[in-house]
């Protein structure tokens, strides 16, 4: 009997414990993103540790706006999306520009950030002043980024050299393998004052939009009310001017 007693006992213990892990699950929001990307994202804070950036703020933001703690999960940008629709991460923001291609798979919110894509060359053997320059040339990307697509308009997948980070894409054109690099405006700023050799091609591509994914179903219509709404207060509150103001230098 007293056998049976503990075994139940252990028995109610571990459904107690499932019930207090599903209840803090809960109260947790998930954001996935790739902390290689700054000034969205990136590697950083006080202990050198943390993954902070203009997209952190936003999510800390939504996840106050929910009630829920955020917690960060740093990951491949191209499997941001994989990684949502397997409800591994509640919502993904990424510097993520909203396509066609992307939105047959997710859900975004409206629009918080317009962008643009930047050529970064070699000073001192930039091959690169117009589009056309483009053409057959030999451009790194990072994986799965409009940088990525933007480069097949140019050139052969074969000329393509496509790297999970930006920082690897940048180190290729450094060494000399390949004659440019597409990425976005922003981090391309960044790399550039951090690369004295480097320069940028400003070539007028079209602007680009960032939205924040959601998994499509009940969490988008759960969860995308509450993003959209934190974006207006953002804008309306003047938080969102002060952060452009930080991040964006």
């Amino acid at each position: 009997m007293k056998r049976i007693a503990t075994l139940l006992t252990a028995i109610a213990l571990v459904a107690l414990l499932s019930v207090l892990s599903g209840c803090q699950e809960k109260n947790e929001l998930v954001m996935g993103t790739n902390a290689a990307f700054p000034p969205f994202e990136y590697i950083g804070g006080a202990d050198g540790n943390a993954v902070v950036g203009f997209d952190v703020e936003i999510a800390k933001a939504i996840a106050e706006k929910a009630g829920k703690t955020l917690r960060i999960e740093d990951m491949e940008f191209d499997s941001l999306l994989t990684a949502l629709n397997a409800d591994k991460i509640d919502f993904a923001i990424a510097g993520m520009t909203i396509t066609d291609e992307r939105e047959k798979s997710v859900d975004f919110s409206d629009p918080y950030y317009e962008a643009t894509q930047a050529v970064i060359v070699r000073k001192a053997d930039n091959p690169i002043s117009t589009k056309d320059d483009l053409n057959g040339k030999k451009i790194s990307v990072q994986l799965g980024t409009t940088g990525n697509e933007i480069a097949k308009e140019f050139t052969d997948d074969s000329n393509i050299v496509a790297f999970n980070t930006g920082f690897e894409a940048i180190m290729e054109l450094k060494n000399g393998k390949v004659d440019a690099m597409i990425i976005d405006e922003q981090p391309a700023q960044n790399f550039i004052r951090q690369n004295s050799d480097l320069e940028i091609v400003s070539l007028d591509f079209d602007p680009e939009y960032y939205g924040i994914a959601v998994k499509e179903g009940k969490s988008s219509e759960e969860l995308l009310p509450i993003i959209n709404e934190t974006l207006k207060e953002l804008k309306a509150n003047g938080t969102y001017d002060k952060l452009l103001s930080e991040y964006m230098k």
